[in-house]
């Protein structure tokens, strides 16, 4: 089933109903919604673009990203939409790789991507074609395709090397949507959802479930993250969701405590994309209440592999609150899930191994990688590449990437574990661990801080305040002092850049 057709239906059921907004104004019902999205449709078909092919999006967020995205999936073809912040050189590797024939751009990022000098043709939804297209006469009925026909061609961040494309089919992304909806949140048709994280990637993911109820769609008109807009949006629509990183959570609540702002109108905030920390989480829950639902999910499994309910998030009350919190919830609906030993066998409740995954919301493979696609993919199984423990009640609890536990010692030690501990102390605002070559210890533990307020770093207090949270070995044997973490467009921490500190000072 081509998931384009749940805009059409709500087109058809309630034409006039208010779909996308770019700020306050609205661009579009849903009647023009789909208009806008068949002309686009029309538009590919005179280029021959249709059933199976690539069609690229470098944008913004914008209203014409939603457009062009079901404006492709109306034409049967699959999007590939790419990551705004990318060189325009990094951009132009991924419509090559991907066999793309078409990339829309946003104007500000046009002339980046045709300075890179790529071979497909590049349309400007600011420009004259795009605005031809916006003239032709809509395709009326979405193209047939197939369950495991491809829908959405994800490149992953690649911070250790090149993009690998994970192929999204139209199966994946349904069995996504009703994931969410069984098990991450409601959807109501005068809900709406805000776009305040790139459309790329898990905010865009996340319009399916809009458009399958009828909610709407709101763009920021700064078209990224502002706090303040964000709490003026949400008074403005009520009914809010949002998808956010634990970053972008805690920056809200710092502006909200600046702008005695309550958050009045938002209804839940969905969190993924690295880890929310203990302490960032329960200011959060303080400051806004019982809005907060944490997801876990991989490119190769889209949102899907894991819920923390609202009541776990908010709730303090259960004796294992705290442990819950510290957990990314439970198994979706659509999935099994496994903590794999090794050759992965799988091991008992609490203990330590890496999260395995299968089910409908996993990929079928990567682009063109048979390779990379063998050692992910084993007997069915994910091999996500997180290391984890699930209890006796099925809550998995993340303990790192698997390439970035340190071994000191022979003693295994958690990064996020001492993360933890380091953020606890009232001097620290952000910190991020690695580990560092050592020929004694094999490893030992080095700790990047942003102090808080301006603050000195304080080494004695924080080895301090650390051996009262954690065992001796586990505490940092070097402290470094940064201005600010190293992250990708998603909040993510680039660990890869901060080894390549540590080699540049020659430690």
């Amino acid at each position: 089933m081509n998931i384009s057709l749940w805009l059409q239906r709500n087109a058809q059921v309630s034409p006039t109903r208010p779909a996308i907004f770019l700020g306050r104004t609205q661009v579009a019902d849903y009647a023009g919604f789909y208009r806008r999205a068949g002309q686009v449709a029309a538009g590919l078909k005179a280029r021959g673009i249709g059933a199976g092919d690539r069609v690229a999006i470098f944008m913004k967020n914008t209203p014409e990203f939603l457009i062009t995205l079901y404006g492709a999936w109306i034409a049967g073809a699959a999007v590939v939409p790419i990551n705004a912040k990318l060189h325009g050189r990094e951009a132009a590797w991924i419509i090559e790789n991907a066999g793309a024939l078409i990339c829309f751009t946003s104007p500000d990022l046009t002339q980046a991507l045709t300075q890179a000098d790529g071979a497909a043709p590049v349309v400007d939804t600011g420009g004259e074609t795009f605005a031809q297209m916006q003239d032709l006469p809509p395709l009326s009925t979405p193209e047939s395709r197939a369950p495991d026909d491809l829908a959405w061609l994800f490149y992953t961040s690649g911070t250790t090397g090149r993009p690998k494309g994970v192929m999204m089919t139209h199966r994946m992304l349904t069995a996504m949507t009703m994931c969410y909806l069984a098990d991450v949140d409601a959807v109501a048709p005068d809900d709406a959802t805000l776009y305040a994280a790139p459309m790329s990637h898990g905010a865009g993911l996340y319009a399916l479930m809009h458009v399958l109820k009828g909610a709407r769609h709101i763009i920021p008109a700064s078209g990224g993250f502002d706090p303040v807009e964000i709490f003026d949006l949400a008074r403005h629509f009520g009914d809010v969701q949002m998808f956010a990183a634990p970053t972008m959570i805690k920056r809200m609540t710092q502006a909200a405590r600046a702008a005695d702002a309550t958050g009045e109108g938002l209804k839940s905030v969905i969190y993924a994309g690295g880890p929310m920390y203990q302490v960032d989480i329960v200011e959060a829950v303080a400051h806004f209440g019982a809005i907060f639902i944490q997801v876990y999910g991989q490119g190769e499994c889209p949102m899907g592999i894991t819920a923390l309910s609202r009541a776990d998030v908010a709730g303090r009350t259960h004796p294992n609150w705290c442990a819950r919190l510290n957990s990314v919830g439970r198994a979706q609906s659509m999935v099994e899930l496994r903590i794999g030993g090794p050759g992965g066998a799988a091991l008992p409740a609490g203990e330590v191994g890496e999260i395995m995954v299968r089910g409908e919301t996993v990929m079928p493979g990567y682009w063109q990688n048979p390779e990379a696609t063998a050692k992910t993919l084993v007997d069915g199984w994910l091999m996500t590449g997180d290391v984890g423990r699930m209890d006796a009640e099925g809550y998995v609890t993340l303990q790192d990437r698997s390439k970035d536990v340190i071994i000191s010692g022979g003693s295994n030690i958690y990064p996020r574990e001492v993360e933890e501990a380091l953020l606890s102390h009232g001097s620290v605002a952000e910190v991020s661990v690695v580990g560092l070559k050592d020929a004694e210890w094999g490893e030992v533990v080095v700790a990047f801080i942003v102090p808080a307020g301006g603050q000195a770093l304080d080494q004695a207090a924080l080895d301090a305040h650390c051996l009262e949270q954690i065992a001796r070995f586990k505490r940092p044997k070097i402290y470094k002092c940064l201005s600010e973490l190293p992250k990708n467009n998603y909040g993510k921490v680039l660990k890869t850049e901060l080894r390549a500190l540590l080699e540049e000072d020659g430690k």
